[in-house]
């Protein structure tokens, strides 16, 4: 298969502004719409088993319609796919919002668009990466993947916040619930002025079944997939890890909130420290670190310096999250190769996160306490930073026809 190298991005300064705000509102889509949902739960009138299946849909959906991406971007290019991500999106929230305002549908309305809100996320999740390696010239795609996990973190820290509080004040499940529209909406908007970008087909090899057999993309797919079981046992469980050492229902949710905040502070400064350098494995074992002393102070310190964990967590984690997305633009020669690898470690690393809040129940239940499931997400976190070693390699992942090189190599031969 032969793989065509591609000029450097351009983009007209006159555009620019306009593509900017488009990335940044897509991004702010990315999680929004799964936020909302989870602090209303009480007020669902779902059973237990219903509750944690609603919980559980959005990571599952971001595997398994993952793959429909790469069909997606090669069918319309990446502008177009964003914006019918977005157009899915919206739907997605219209059909979960119905099923509030009209008894007769039920619960099936709210599980129905979760689960076509998550196909458009799951598009919106591999192109967004490839968009921002084409289009941006290489100096600014650091900065701008940094945009990209701190409007990702913000967007969804605020639905969460304020879905509760809407609820309360209108007395309406279904607008708490339909908020989620009015950013999706402004993303298509601000996606029209790019849809006459033409996109232009080449023959590489955009499937991921190759990728199958490298291990450069297996270690990307592995740290994506540790780190997405992290962070979804822990925004599963970390309140009852906190009740169930004596603190109050309101103080554990707080806890919670201080994670999911600082998440945006990780998200936003791993991006463009990752892209000065050819490697990244300081990057990747730094951000696990992280992780694991937080987890190791929620295991071990008192409970009255939980913040300060909880802060070092969650830089941790918001790193973690952002860093494979900048490993998509950073080990590929081309947005198409980028393409390919973001559809198979989100694919399958969204699977392997999906498992997470499962598993720690169950070793809940086993041990009748929650040492031994944050005991599991240490070791995992071990793990986490071997394979972060082997993926922050300064290698480029090729297709079959060609074998990764060093970038020193390649630019010694420039």
């Amino acid at each position: 298969m032969t793989q065509t190298l591609e000029p450097p991005p351009t983009t007209r300064a006159a555009s620019l502004p306009l593509l900017v705000t488009a990335f940044v509102l897509v991004s702010l889509n990315l999680r929004v719409s799964f936020a909302g949902p989870g602090p209303l739960v009480p007020v669902l009138g779902l059973s237990h088993v219903g509750a944690s299946v609603l919980t559980m849909l959005p990571v599952l959906c971001m595997g398994l319609f993952a793959s429909f991406g790469v069909l997606v971007r090669n069918r319309f290019g990446e502008e177009r796919a964003l914006f019918l991500a977005m157009a899915i999106l919206a739907g997605g929230v219209v059909i979960r919002s119905i099923g509030a305002v009209f008894p007769a549908v039920g619960t099936g309305g709210l599980f129905a668009g979760t689960v076509v809100a998550g196909a458009g996320i799951a598009v919106g999740n591999v192109i967004t990466p490839v968009l921002a390696k084409k289009r941006f010239p290489a100096p600014r795609i650091g900065m701008m993947m940094g945009v990209y996990g701190l409007v990702v973190s913000v967007g969804a820290a605020v639905a969460a916040a304020i879905s509760v509080p809407v609820y309360h004040l209108t007395g309406s499940t279904w607008l708490a619930l339909g908020l989620a529209l009015i950013p999706a909406l402004f993303a298509i908007v601000a996606l029209i002025p790019q849809l006459d970008r033409p996109h232009v087909r080449t023959n590489t090899n955009t499937s991921w079944g190759w990728l199958l057999r490298n291990p450069l993309a297996w270690s990307i797919t592995g740290y994506l997939g540790g780190q997405s079981l992290l962070l979804y046992t822990l925004f599963a469980w970390l309140p009852s890890v906190y009740i169930a050492r004596g603190v109050s229902q309101t103080t554990a949710g707080f806890y919670l909130s201080i994670c999911a905040l600082t998440l945006a502070i990780g998200g936003f400064v791993a991006p463009p420290l990752a892209a000065r350098r050819a490697s990244q494995r300081i990057h990747l074992v730094a951000a696990v670190a992280l992780c694991f002393v937080g987890v190791l102070g929620i295991l071990a310190a008192p409970v009255a310096t939980a913040p300060v964990w909880l802060v070092v967590l969650g830089i941790g984690l918001g790193a973690g999250q952002t860093l494979p997305s900048m490993l998509f633009v950073l080990r590929t020669r081309d947005h198409h190769t980028a393409t390919a690898l973001s559809t198979k470690s989100q694919t399958l690393g969204y699977l392997i996160g999906a498992t997470g809040p499962l598993l720690a129940a169950a070793l809940y239940s086993v041990s009748d306490s929650w040492t031994l499931p944050l005991l599991g997400l240490l070791a995992l976190l071990v793990v986490n930073g071997m394979l972060g070693l082997a993926a922050g390699r300064a290698r480029y992942l090729e297709a079959p026809a060609r074998q990764a090189v060093t970038l020193r190599d390649r630019a010694a031969s420039a």
